[in-house]
């Protein structure tokens, strides 16, 4: 007889009466497939453990009939649409045009896109459908930058809790990254752009591009600290920042102090009057008691002030000793303080190992070796007028013995006039008259004692053409207000000035100050760097001095004025944005023009001064010696 071979027959049976089973009665929760995976394997189990058959007689072939088995469906599991996706699929429709409306304009747009393109439009805020951590930290940093003195409403943040769409949550995601990126070019290169301020300054800054910026952000392991490295963070502006945190937690009777104690104008007053300024000058002297005589332990104490400041030490309070008091204060000293850290953050961020610092309002010049202050000077400025600008330059070399070149639109716009007048007036005046290759006069004062640049002069060539050198009028140095230059910086000391520069950049090689005093002469001779030195031209009306003191300088170019007026007006969205100036070149010429030629028919062509609205329109000229030669 022949034998059937039932074993397959049951075993796909098995499984059909399984799946039946599980999934017949509706009452029944559905059969994951991993549930269905396990029974199909327990079954396919069973079926394949040894099973004992009847013995096969001898001859008999009879081959198995085959069995076919219904078709199975089998599960497939539920498609699940990843949050992330349908943000990035928004995110895609956004691009091409649309992002638009979300960030306000044209302005990021390509960068946008080209950014998330990279990612294939995967968010960098949002995971899940839920800001991410990377979006908690940028949120919560940016509403803390008001200790920069930013405001936190110029960098909107979403509220993610109440948006579940994801083409809510795309919007959400661009108007965060704009608000980053935003905040990254305003505390790196300011939120006022330096050109709408004065057309006499001037910075060169690499602005961090969008992708930059995002790249950066994405990759950091702390986005807090990623972001804050877009601020500067000199010791100087950090200090000022602490200040303004104390003032505003008004953690220091100053905040009261500062605005209390200007001392108005009023007659002078001698021991033993009385006068109802005298509490507040004691006050801001320093010294206890409320009387309002005017007395021996107050004249003492302004007597000390005045000496400090280099005015008469009399010991009567002044009209000159007022404006020397009042010009250390400020009446809106939060403000005052916020106006410096933005033109901190003009200024590049890496001010350089060694390096000179000016501050103009304070008049005096600094110079530092490996960022520590190893010495100071007192400088001349630019009068109103014609004010020193503020900028950073590279100083190259000194000059010694230097001589003075006219600048060609000046020989043209004033010496050619005045030589036509009177053929022997620039011989008079110390001048040499010679002829440059091209047939145009070139004018200029030789090396000497009287030469309007002294013996040295410190050349860091830059647009404006200034310079910083020594002078004859050493009397200038006793004033306390010193801008009274046509924009070249004089420097008190020198030599000394020159000696310490050149211990940096030339150390070893001898260069004392003696050994630069034994080489004044008639032979002009520069004395190059090796390697150039960062010079920043600053304009720091609010500081914080060596002891900790919080110190505030005259506004003297009325350059706190201007960019307050721009930082609290209505259209500051647009602040950020450079604005086209016109070079003047023969203006800036005039500016680099010596002290001592800018009396007699200068003063008269230009009205008492040269100013703005009455330039010099320069004639076409040929190549000639420049005062950096």
């Amino acid at each position: 007889m022949t034998g059937f071979r039932l074993g397959p027959l049951f075993g796909s049976a098995a499984i059909i009466v399984l799946l039946l089973a599980a999934t017949a009665d509706k009452r029944v929760r559905p059969v994951s497939g991993t549930e269905v995976g396990g029974t199909i394997a327990a079954a396919a189990a069973t079926v394949a453990a040894p099973k004992s058959e009847p013995a096969a007689i001898e001859g008999d072939e009879v081959p198995a009939p085959a069995v076919t088995a219904p078709d199975a469906v089998t599960p497939k599991p539920a498609v699940v649409v990843d949050a992330n996706t349908a943000i990035g699929e928004k995110l895609r429709e956004l691009a091409g045009g649309k992002f638009d409306h979300v960030i306000g304009g044209k302005k990021e747009r390509a960068a946008f896109e080209a950014f998330y393109s990279s990612r294939d439009y995967a968010p960098l805020w949002i995971s899940d459908g839920n800001p991410n951590a990377r979006a908690k930290a940028a949120i919560a940093y940016l509403g803390r930058v008001e200790a920069d003195g930013l405001e936190p409403a110029d960098y909107p943040v979403p509220d993610f809790s109440t948006l579940v769409d994801p083409a809510a949550l795309a919007e959400a995601e661009i108007r965060l990254t704009m608000s980053v990126v935003t905040y990254a070019r305003h505390a790196q290169l300011g939120r006022v752009h330096w050109s709408r301020v004065s057309g006499d300054i001037f910075y060169s800054q690499k602005q961090a591009t969008p992708a930059e910026i995002l790249g950066k952000i994405a990759e950091a392991r702390d986005v807090g600290e990623a972001l804050d490295g877009y601020e500067p963070h000199a010791p100087a502006y950090s200090a000022l920042k602490a200040k303004l945190a104390e003032l505003r937690a008004g953690k220091e009777q100053s905040a009261k102090t500062l605005i209390k104690t200007l001392i108005s104008n009023g007659p002078v007053l001698k021991i033993g009057m009385q006068d109802e300024r005298v509490p507040r000058l004691r006050e801001r002297l320093g010294i206890d008691g409320d009387s309002m005589t005017f007395d021996k332990v107050l004249a003492d104490a302004l007597k000390k002030f005045q000496q400090e400041r280099a005015l008469k030490p009399s010991g009567l309070l002044t009209q000159q000793t007022v404006e020397a008091l009042n010009s250390h204060q400020s009446d809106r000293p939060i403000d005052t303080i916020i106006v410096n850290m933005e033109r901190w953050r003009w200024m590049p961020h890496d001010l350089g190992d060694d390096y000179v610092m000016v501050n103009l309002p304070d008049y005096t010049l600094r110079v530092f070796q490996h960022d520590r202050q190893i010495w100071v000077t007192k400088i001349v400025i630019g009068a109103p007028s014609v004010p020193t600008p503020i900028t950073t330059a590279e100083m190259k070399y000194i000059t010694v013995n230097p001589t003075w070149n006219v600048p060609p639109s000046i020989v043209n716009r004033e010496y050619l006039p005045a030589l036509q007048q009177d053929p022997t007036v620039l011989e008079r005046m110390g001048l040499r008259v010679s002829t440059n290759p091209d047939g145009t006069l070139h004018i200029s004062q030789p090396p000497g004692d009287h030469n309007a640049l002294g013996r040295l002069r410190f050349s860091f060539p830059n647009k404006f053409l200034v310079y910083q050198h020594d002078t004859p009028d050493k009397n200038l140095f006793v004033l306390e207000k010193r801008a009274l230059s046509h924009g070249c910086m004089r420097v008190q000391d020198p030599a000394k000035y020159a000696d310490v520069l050149l211990s940096i950049v030339r150390p070893g090689e001898g260069y004392t100050e003696d050994r630069i005093l034994k080489m004044f002469g008639q032979g002009e001779m520069d004395i190059q760097f090796p390697k150039s030195l960062p010079v920043h031209l600053t304009y720091q009306t609010a500081f914080v001095d060596e002891n900790g003191k919080l110190e505030f300088r005259e506004d003297i170019y009325g350059r706190d004025k201007a960019l307050l007026a721009i930082l609290n007006s209505g259209g500051r969205e647009a602040a950020d944005i450079p604005i086209a100036r016109k070079d003047d070149m023969a203006r800036r010429q005039a500016l680099a023009m010596s002290d001592q030629f800018w009396g007699g028919f200068f003063e008269r062509s230009f009205g008492g001064s040269f100013s703005e609205s009455r330039p010099i329109p320069p004639r076409p000229l040929g190549r000639s010696r420049s005062q950096y030669q």
